[in-house]
């Protein structure tokens, strides 16, 4: 569904005497606001000698993060294309790989394309490769084929191009790339196209194909991931009434995929919830019009936890992984759940609706509760959850709650993915607010404007069982309504994956 993702190598080629017809370079500010080119390009720096500086100053750069200068080059390099590249202050992993998704979208006719970015380590030379392909992602599945073409090489050129781990980061960012590369794709499909059914055929499609590559790769001993898809009958079967409550509205039944990767050296077991909502409406609560124009995203958690656990198998990480993913569409219906309802939740929790648009909880409800019954050691939710998120974080960041040394590692973690994220509070309150209903165990919602997030976060943490948790809202992350910004691309973002793929390997 991708545009044409373009083939990367690495080397150790001299960026002025590549004869790419595009050279990326970064342009660092230091302290006192001068410009240099950053590491990765002194050959380009030597190349113009004193001349370097004036031709900054002339062309008006300014070497702020993201920002992007193309400068027909000289006689002084071999290419045909100088493209500097903003880095701000900073050379670490997060600026790079921001630097590279800029880089990206500035090169789209250019045949040959040499990244003389800062790579000199595994982690810039796999923020490189991320950065790259990701900042370059078009989903093009509904347009007509277009005469822009992407590079058909990309190198990316480093000092240490033959170390073997900086050959394995290379590898390992190509994979993590598309793994988001995925996730985007998913969420970016139009929801008459991806309703519940078709969704779970999507992921097990994806498992299938996981599969082969794994044996084809290591052969028939390989640990494969393995795939159930739990129908409405089969949903009614386990008791999983937040999820059925919430499919009655639809034509499309909902459906529950469960994945489980389980390699022999496994050291822990971490259980992952995922909602998979692919289109909100908001039901019989509905959402003003203009509210709903993304709402093909709120099966992002599910795309995320689908597309990390592919890609920790594909690692082979020594970590037991039981997915769940919950999936329906909530509409507007006569078979819809109403306003004063009660429904039972798998294990004998009875909940009180009081907003259908507030669903998601109720879908994960369900999962947590068949998710703390594999025992795992922890468990970490990603859902599209609250709007009260977006209204306290901003749209680029997400929330985390839950178990405070888990809270703690998935903050680490995603640090480490370069995906912003925050701690926020269940304050005690919020055990008293989602215990109002005077007809059933739980109310569901309570229409008080303030701390919706963090109520829903109670919520949830009902369902854990005491199983150490935590719960990440990416209501605002998981789908950009603006323009691009470095690596991240408009629509559908996949963020989660890599934050996801990050704490799991923490738990080896």
């Amino acid at each position: 569904m991708t545009s044409h993702q373009p083939h990367l190598s690495l080397r150790s080629a001299s960026p002025a005497k590549t004869r790419a017809e595009a050279v990326v370079v970064g342009v660092l500010q230091d302290a006192k606001g001068a410009l240099t080119l950053a590491p990765g390009a002194e050959d380009v720096t030597a190349a113009y000698g004193r001349r370097l500086r004036p031709l900054l100053a002339t062309l008006g750069v300014t070497g702020r993060a993201g920002e992007v200068v193309r400068v027909p080059a000289g006689e002084q390099v071999a290419t045909s294309l100088l493209v500097l590249v903003g880095l701000g202050k900073d050379t670490g992993p997060d600026a790079v790989r921001r630097a590279a998704g800029a880089a990206a979208r500035s090169v789209p006719n250019a045949t040959s394309v040499a990244l003389a970015l800062p790579a000199g380590t595994p982690e810039l030379v796999r923020a490189v490769a991320e950065g790259y392909l990701l900042g370059g992602y078009a989903f093009t599945a509904y347009k007509k084929p277009s005469d822009t073409t992407a590079p058909g090489e990309v190198v990316v050129l480093s000092p240490a191009a033959r170390r073997a781990e900086c050959v394995a980061a290379l590898q390992e960012g190509l994979l993590l790339a598309g793994a988001v590369a995925r996730t985007r794709d998913w969420v970016n499909t139009p929801p008459a196209h991806l309703t519940p059914p078709a969704l779970a055929d999507t992921v097990a499609a994806a498992v299938a194909e996981h599969n082969k590559a794994a044996v084809k790769a290591a052969g028939k001993g390989a640990p494969q991931v393995s795939v159930t898809v739990h129908d409405e009958q089969a949903l009614a079967e386990l008791g999983c009434g937040g999820i059925l409550s919430v499919g009655l509205s639809s034509a499309a039944p909902p459906r529950l995929v469960e994945l489980s990767y389980e390699p022999e050296d496994a050291v822990a077991h971490v259980a992952l919830v995922g909602k998979g909502i692919t289109f909100d409406s908001g039901g019989l609560t509905i959402k003003p019009g203009g509210s709903m124009a993304t709402m093909k995203s709120d099966m992002a958690g599910a795309a995320a936890v689908a597309n990390a656990t592919l890609a920790l198998a594909a690692l082979g990480v020594p970590v037991r992984i039981s997915a769940f993913l919950p999936m329906a569409e909530n509409m507007i219906s006569g078979t819809g759940s109403r306003p004063g309802d009660v429904l039972t939740i798998r294990g004998g929790t009875t909940v009180e609706l009081t907003n259908i648009d507030a669903e998601g909880r109720l879908l994960l409800a369900d999962a947590l509760v068949l998710a703390t019954e594999r025992k795992p050691d922890v468990i970490v939710d990603v859902a599209t959850l609250t709007g009260h998120m977006v209204a306290a974080l901003g749209d680029k960041v997400t929330g985390v709650m839950g178990t405070a040394d888990v809270v703690e590692a998935v903050l680490s973690a995603a640090e480490r993915a370069g995906e912003e994220s925050w701690p926020m509070p269940i304050p005690e309150i919020m055990g008293e607010r989602i215990r109002s209903s005077k007809v059933a165990d739980l109310s569901q919602h309570d229409w008080i404007r303030w701390g919706g997030g963090l109520y829903a976060a109670a919520f949830l943490r009902e369902f854990t069982a005491g199983v150490p948790w935590a719960h990440l809202d990416i209501a605002g992350p998981s789908f950009n309504t603006g323009g691009p910004y470095g690596h991240v691309t408009a629509g559908g973002t996949g963020t989660g994956v890599t934050t996801l793929v990050e704490y799991v390997r923490s738990l080896a």
